[in-house]
């Protein structure tokens, strides 16, 4: 009964292979926005700002490499065992050690993508902004003092190591 529930970890390893999948696309997607971008400057084509394509593509980038430490956070943190001497040898973001820690970073993610969107929606806008454009930047804050609540007694730990 043990080695069958023991055995079952790797099914997270199917996580952790779509988490690496969901990476190469929004690379992919990155590149494409990009790819657009530089269409716009080298055509001259001033109704498409190419501004808002480089943010997005940065956004999208940054997305992917959270994607790929959460790939690895999974697969090398719940599904294989890691030697302690290579572990140790990784660089500190990459020790992933509790689902917390990668929680946090999705939280992370998403208020910068939320910052990234609102910044992209100014860009793009002809007019000035309207008072509903005002609760993502709510939202951004509200996330952030909700992040900081509940990771304040975790970063102090780390700060004392």
């Amino acid at each position: 009964m043990l080695r069958v529930v023991l055995s079952l970890r790797y099914v997270m390893l199917l996580a952790s292979l779509g988490a690496a999948f969901g990476a190469l696309l929004m690379f992919w997607e990155a590149l494409v926005k990009l790819a657009s971008g530089f269409r716009h400057i080298v055509s001259g084509d001033t109704a498409q700002q190419p501004i808002s394509a480089v943010m997005g593509a940065t956004d999208a980038f940054l997305f992917g490499v959270v994607l790929v430490i959460f790939a690895y956070g999974i697969a090398f943190g719940f599904v294989f065992q890691v030697p302690e001497d290579v572990r140790s040898r990784l660089p500190r973001w990459m020790r992933i050690e509790q689902i917390s820690e990668l929680k946090q970073s999705l939280i992370e993610v998403i208020l910068v993508y939320l910052a990234v969107d609102f910044v992209t929606d100014i860009a793009e806008s002809e007019s000035h902004a309207s008072w509903p454009n005002l609760v993502i930047p709510l939202s951004i804050f509200l996330l952030a003092g909700a992040l900081r609540l509940v990771s304040g007694s975790h970063v102090n730990q780390h700060r004392v190591d």
